[in-house]
């Protein structure tokens, strides 16, 4: 019998196409055509195993049968990653740069970038208050990149923050898309990495003061597991890759004014509620809106999963997108209901917006406590520090389009600081 006869076969000679079609829903779609959470496809010439479901989520994240190495593309390397960054490592190499990571996004760290978030909102109403209107994900960015750099210790001139916080976002808007987007990315890496690098060969020459504990200072003397630091150009890009994802909320926080603004009920539950209504909204936001479409792996060594053979070196990716909308595991999943999250057990499988599992042990982003916590004090700020009108435009975001995003970017009019009572 031919490898993996019985499993179903998607029928065309190659599905790039059908990917940059479909979107976040390719893998969901093909699960639900052939009623099977695996499936076979053909991706840029190669045989890949598509995954779905929250017992595929516990496998894709066993060690001893997949490894990241080889997993990224290039092109995503070039633009999301960086070349060699922590996402393209395995094994004790892995954990020991990811405890670099984990050490710098605790709980404390945490906190303090969403008071850092929180006092920028507010301070922006100033400002706010005289334009004709401004658009929510454009704000958002220029205030994470700020608070992003003055967190880990980059030093950022008022002058260049639009600048740097334009390149992030591009890089995190190049890793799904084709033509001019991809490579608005391509060039924002490169660019990026020289500034970050030269920052670094500052810090190690005494020529700029790095704070011990800061991201900058950890990770200029980061010592590899041979004892020796890391180079100048592998420094930049894993400090690039704390400020990134932090400048990425953006997204997060784009579709959290929507969801406030199409769930009014949702709006009065954060009006009258506490910490932990705040805490679910913004899983939920995190559930139910589109942000990573799937994840890739390659198989570390030959098995057998349900009647499946996974072969070394095989490409597999899990459906991350469509977990989440998964009637087995979510009660009405193609609803907005902050209130799920009440009884959700914390269950580190079914629930992977940023990855699975133990964050300590796998690929999952350490940064997820940052993303939560920035979420939270910025709905709290939407709803009860700041008042403002939504006026017409396209809230409209499309499943098709990798990374989505509202089309407008969720405009605001006629804003102004609520009074307090």
């Amino acid at each position: 019998m031919a490898l993996n006869e019985q499993l179903p076969h998607d029928k065309s000679l190659d599905n790039s196409l059908a990917l940059m079609q479909e979107g976040y829903q390719f893998i969901s779609n093909r699960v639900n055509r052939y009623e099977s959470d695996l499936f076979e496809a053909r991706l840029m010439g190669q045989r890949v195993i598509c995954m779905h479901g929250e017992e595929a989520a516990k496998l894709f994240y066993d060690s001893d049968r997949f490894q990241r190495k080889g997993a990224a593309p290039k092109r995503i390397q070039k633009t999301l990653f960086g070349v060699n960054a922590i996402q393209t490592l395995d094994g004790e190499e892995h954990i020991h740069r990811k405890l670099l990571f984990l050490s710098l996004m605790t709980s404390e760290h945490q906190k303090r970038l969403a008071e850092l978030a929180k006092n920028e909102w507010k301070a922006s109403i100033k400002l706010w208050k005289h334009a004709d209107h401004i658009k929510l994900f454009d704000e958002a960015k220029v205030i994470l990149c700020r608070i992003a750099c003055h967190w880990t210790g980059v030093p950022l001139s008022e002058s260049e923050v639009k600048e740097r916080a334009e390149d992030f976002s591009n890089m995190v808007d190049a890793f799904g898309a084709v033509g001019p987007r991809h490579w608005k990315g391509r060039r924002a890496r490169p660019r990026t990495e020289d500034w970050i690098r030269g920052i670094i060969e500052d810090v190690r020459a005494g020529k700029i003061e790095a704070n011990k504990g800061t991201a900058m200072y950890e990770i200029a003397f980061h010592k590899k597991l041979d004892g020796t630091t890391l180079d100048a150009q592998m420094a930049a890009v894993e400090l690039i890759n704390v400020i990134r994802p932090i400048v990425a909320i953006a997204t997060f926080i784009t579709f959290s004014a929507l969801a406030l603004y199409e769930h009014p009920n949702a709006k009065e539950n954060i009006r009258n509620g506490d910490e932990a209504t705040l805490e679910r909204f913004a899983q939920e936001v995190r559930r139910y809106y589109p942000f990573g479409p799937f994840l890739g792996a390659r198989v570390k060594k030959d098995f057998t999963w349900k009647n499946c053979d996974f072969k070394k070196g095989m490409l597999v990716l899990l459906d991350v997108y469509g977990l989440h909308h998964d009637g087995r595991i979510w009660n009405k999943p193609n609803e907005f209901r902050p209130d799920r999250f009440q009884d959700w057990d914390g269950n580190l499988y079914n629930f992977i917006p940023q990855g699975g599992g133990d964050p300590s042990q796998t690929h999952r982003c350490p940064g997820e406590g940052i993303t939560v916590e920035i979420m939270k004090a910025t709905v709290d700020f939407l709803v009860n520090k700041v008042d403002f009108d939504v006026p017409e435009q396209d809230l409209s975001y499309s499943l098709v389009r990798m990374p989505s995003l509202p089309e407008s970017g969720f405009v605001m009019k006629n804003i102004k600081e609520k009074a307090l009572h």
